[in-house]
């Protein structure tokens, strides 16, 4: 199977320089590209492809040898084909008839990306085998850059990319035929109902604890975005306090993350069939503010309900629960979440009565009574094992 491992780089104040110039290059390059197939189609009519501007970029790096010409070759074709498949993504979306999109020029806080499509083309993993103790990878133009690696990399690296966030810089290694690490048979399933009082509850009574990590940073959040807000525009104080702004959110971002990862280690570890909601998450979030014409209604209750559920992070959770589950042999199974809060997991009454408040579930026929989370989580369970039972027996 194939794996991604990231790391905290450690460049040095040079080696930051010149990551940055780098990137800075290679989004020039993007652009330059961009602008090139954007003249010769309205001059001309006539669509420029990859082959034609990776064909052109010998050139480009020969005329440039103190700029384009410092960084690998297979790196700007990477930065190539990623444009190529904006316009390739654009075309599609117009074929099927949905709001295209057009590719756009690439600001400075657009593009923070660049890949090497192959270790040792331009880049080296591990540089410094003969170090005692500090990994390293080399990267043409910038040098031996320390790693934080702090798990082991397993399988076969395919492709290596270097990524800025704010003011750190991660390297991100794509490897291929990665054992799976099988976790021994517990024999237990679990069905699991997704929430923002607690993350998820499972089938057996569980609640996993709902951190709430953009709430709890929500003061300095909103101190560090009224101190932006005083700065000019340009300035350099107006720099510092974006950066300032940019790192309370990247800290919430990695306490998102690391709270997901903990959480669905914990399922996988417990279970072997997991079963949870098939939410369409962003349908979910929509804005109910509407239009001039026709406003939408409880608008302030939406966005507090929508700001809650992307503080809780299902989407990140559930990606990270399939991968997890995926590499521990387990099994994770997907159903449609209509009506499993209002039908009894008892009786199979549905009734939107049942469902006396948001923590509480009655049933109105047979009086069964349970927490509203547990009741749900116990109907996904059940009609996550009748998907798997039909799937077997066809």
């Amino acid at each position: 199977m194939r794996r991604s491992f990231r790391f905290l780089l450690r460049p040095t104040a040079k080696q930051t320089v010149a990551l940055t110039a780098c990137l800075d290059d290679h989004r020039a390059l993007y652009d330059a590209a961009l602008e090139h197939r954007r003249t010769v189609y309205t001059k001309a009519g006539v669509s420029i492809r990859y082959g034609d501007q990776s064909a052109d970029l010998k050139h480009i790096r020969a005329d440039d040898a103190d700029g384009q010409g410092r960084w690998s070759f297979s790196s700007q074709k990477a930065t190539l084909r990623r444009l190529d498949k904006a316009f390739t993504a654009f075309f599609a979306r117009v074929r099927a008839g949905r709001t295209p999109g057009f590719p756009r020029f690439k600001g400075e806080n657009r593009f923070d990306t660049i890949q090497w499509p192959k270790n040792g083309d331009g880049c080296r993993w591990d540089s410094q085998p003969e170090h005692p103790t500090a990994t390293f990878v080399r990267l043409q133009g910038v040098g031996h850059v320390r790693v934080h690696q702090h798990r082991a990399v397993r399988g076969t690296i395919k492709t290596i990319s270097v990524k800025r966030e704010g003011i750190r810089w991660y390297v991100i290694l794509s490897c291929d035929d990665v054992p799976a690490a099988s976790l021994p048979a517990t024999g237990t399933t679990a069905g699991i109902d997704l929430g923002v009082a607690s993350l998820a509850t499972t089938s057996d009574g569980e609640h996993l604890v709902n951190p709430r990590h953009l709430t709890a940073s929500a003061d300095r959040l909103a101190a560090a975005q009224r101190e932006l807000a005083l700065k000019k525009r340009g300035s350099k104080r107006r720099r510092k306090a974006v950066a300032r702004l940019a790192a309370l959110h990247g800290k919430v971002r990695r306490q998102r993350l690391d709270g997901a990862h903990k959480a669905a280690l914990a399922l996988v570890a417990a279970y072997d069939v997991i079963v949870h909601e098939d939410l369409r998450i962003a349908n979910m979030t929509r804005s109910a503010s509407g239009t001039l014409q026709a406003p939408g209604t409880n608008v302030a209750q939406k966005s507090g309900l929508n700001r809650s559920i992307l503080d809780a992070g299902w989407g990140v959770f559930l990606t990270i629960l399939s991968h997890k589950v995926e590499s521990a042999g387990r099994e994770l199974i997907a159903v449609n979440p209509a009506n499993t809060s209002r039908t009894c997991a008892r009786c199979g009454h549905c009734a939107k009565e049942n469902r006396i408040t948001q923590a509480e579930f009655f049933c109105t026929a047979c009086g069964h009574a349970a927490h509203a989370d547990v009741n749900a989580a116990r109907n996904i369970l059940r009609a996550g094992l009748a998907l798997r039972d039909a799937a077997q027996a066809a």
